[in-house]
């Protein structure tokens, strides 16, 4: 195990009190004890991960061709000094990598977006989400479901990037980072997961020419995914953002297909936006990766907002890799159609 998730999203705002507002509203803390970095405002999550949020003109924020406010440094989390030493070994093969006084690695991928490798022993999560009842299967009875006022991410779940050339970056993401394969969409994106986690995916490198609203061929920061515990904690939290005069989602509530994922997206004014993530599918080595011919299909099971692009039901199409290749790669893969 190599990486082992998100430890600290930097963003780069250019409204650094309402994106403070935002991620007060949003259910984030502010962190406690050691004072934030000079002109940085500092959340943290209870399995010890971090966001950073700084000015976009802040000079301590790492140069990038990265267009518009967002995320502007992924810092991954390492488990130990060996894990650390083996991927600043590896990458300083071909790229200048910096070494912080708190040992931090930093560096720029090949496709633009400043990384960061820091050691990070994430802490456990006491989850206990309420029991399903369903018609003849009673499994909670005499017992209501849990009553919330807020919600309260507890981890990071995923980051989202637009990438010109995503299926280059999926490479450096995988040969030098050691990410694994979970799904790929044809023309739309690569899901990748840190060897050291069983989230779906880490990251998600979207084209950034695909034909889809938002794309527009550059280098974007695009939304980073915040994980509650179910369905009630999504909408306590999507409630009352709304109560406290943020924006809507312009989808709602929906849940993916290709990583069964429960969703809630709000714009966020520190870039991109900020999803409520819930219930999504946890993989490890024994998964096998996916090609999705149809990207709609594997977009949405539902959305409660249903947008245009999704008016007509898309056609089903996947086949399972047989290697974490390219799909032209890949020997005699299997399709499965309706």
């Amino acid at each position: 195990m190599l990486i082992n998730g998100i430890e600290t999203l930097v963003y780069g705002v250019s409204d650094l009190v309402e994106s403070t507002r935002f991620f007060d509203d949003f259910g984030l803390a502010r962190k406690l004890g050691a004072p934030a970095p000079a002109g940085a405002i500092e959340f943290e999550l209870p399995d010890g991960s971090h966001v950073e949020i700084r000015d976009r003109n802040d000079p301590t924020l790492p140069a990038s061709p990265m267009v518009g406010d967002g995320v502007r440094e992924v810092v991954w989390g390492v488990p130990d000094a060996t894990a650390l030493s083996t991927l600043v070994s590896g990458l300083e093969a071909d790229r200048e990598v910096r070494i912080d006084s708190d040992g931090t690695a930093r560096f720029v991928s090949d496709f633009g977006v400043p990384m960061a490798l820091r050691r990070f022993r994430r802490r456990a999560i006491v989850s206990a989400p309420d029991p399903l009842n369903s018609p003849d299967r009673v499994n909670r009875l005499n017992q209501h479901r849990k009553w919330r006022r807020r919600a309260r991410p507890s981890v990071i779940s995923h980051v989202v990037f637009a990438v010109p050339g995503y299926e280059r970056a999926a490479k450096f993401m995988r040969d030098r980072l050691h990410f694994r394969l979970s799904d790929s969409q044809q023309g739309f994106g690569k899901y990748l997961r840190a060897d050291g986690t069983t989230a779906h995916h880490s990251i998600l490198l979207l084209n950034a020419s695909a034909p889809i609203p938002g794309m527009d061929g550059e280098l974007r920061f695009h939304h980073a995914n915040f994980g509650v515990e179910d369905i009630d904690e999504i909408m306590i939290g999507a409630n009352y953002m709304t109560r406290h005069g943020w924006p809507k989602s312009h989808l709602g509530l929906g849940r993916h297909r290709i990583d069964s994922a429960l969703f809630y997206y709000l714009p966020c004014p520190a870039g991109g936006e900020a999803e409520y993530g819930a219930d999504a599918d946890a993989v490890n080595e024994s998964w096998v990766p996916r090609h999705w011919t149809s990207p709609l299909f594997a977009y949405a099971h539902f959305v409660s907002n249903l947008p245009p692009f999704l008016a007509q039901e898309p056609e089903w199409g996947f086949y399972y890799l047989t290697s974490e290749d390219d799909p032209a790669d890949a020997e005699q893969p299997r399709e499965i159609r309706k």
